[in-house]
């Protein structure tokens, strides 16, 4: 029964998505929209296969990018979270620029990083910085101060140091929210690495994106568009596999119910 449920959920975003595709291949053939402005999903699947070698030339080097940014906002993050849930004027004073730095829309702040990191990858790793950090600072954050204030009297009637404390009390507590707040760092990473790609490099699949247009092959344009969308979604599996495997305990209650149920089930 379980499994008849889990198939079916996941049918359904593909089923969606196959729904979706033939609406759009349908609009093309009948060109309610013409060709040049909208290619149909044939044309964007070959124009990905005839681009192939090229884009994953360009898609190493966006994944470096990101990648390089990511790490650095996830350590950055951590740090700054522990170092907020520690001391409280660090709180008072660093949680109004985080929340600040989100108002400005990476698009604003990319050419900046230009001027002054130049056209090489550090101003794309620097954005990919900027936005991972918040979402990994304040998830973290949250889940250190929602720990049992309970659990923590406990830890200390049993002489436990404040790093006893963070190690087995306030760290795994967060584990859930700092992989929610990871799923949506990876995917900002590499929209971020893509954004500041735009505005110049040598290569990367905003690099690819912006000589596309020039061009006018907007079925290229859609292909790299499917591309960055396939790979976020990629990494954010991954981070979901990573949080299943870590995190044991937060699916051993779903299973013990499935079970339950499959025992009333041949009960019955």
């Amino acid at each position: 029964m379980k499994r008849q449920r889990s198939i079916i959920s996941n049918l359904i975003p593909a089923a969606v998505i196959l729904a979706a595709l033939i609406i759009w291949q349908l609009i093309s053939m009948a060109e309610l929209i013409p060709g040049y402005m909208l290619p149909s999903p044939v044309e964007v699947v070959q124009a990905f296969i005839a681009d192939f070698p090229l884009l994953m030339q360009h898609a190493k080097v966006t994944l470096l990018e990101a990648a390089l940014g990511l790490v650095c906002g996830v350590t950055l993050g951590f740090l700054s979270a522990a170092l907020m849930d520690a001391f409280e004027p660090v709180r008072k004073g660093l949680y109004p620029i985080l929340v600040l730095t989100q108002t400005i829309p990476p698009v604003a702040i990319a050419p900046l990083l230009i001027l002054w990191f130049s056209y090489g990858i550090a101003p794309k790793v620097v954005l990919v910085v900027l936005v991972s950090y918040f979402p990994i600072a304040i998830g973290l954050l949250e889940g250190f101060q929602s720990v049992d204030s309970d659990m923590i009297k406990l830890m200390r009637s049993m002489k436990a140091n404040r790093w006893q404390i963070f190690w087995h009390v306030k760290l795994p507590n967060a584990l859930g929210e700092f992989f929610s707040g990871l799923k949506i760092a990876v995917a900002y990473s590499v929209v971020g690495a893509v954004i500041a790609e735009w505005l110049g490099g040598l290569s990367g699949l905003g690099v690819y994106m912006t000589r596309v247009k020039k061009s006018y092959d907007y079925d290229k344009m859609f292909a790299v568009i499917f591309l960055i969308s396939a790979i976020s979604l990629l990494l954010m599996a991954v981070v979901k596999a990573a949080q299943y495997n870590l995190m044991p305990w937060s699916h051993c209650g779903e299973q013990d119910q499935g079970y339950q149920r499959h025992k009333k089930d041949e009960e019955k």
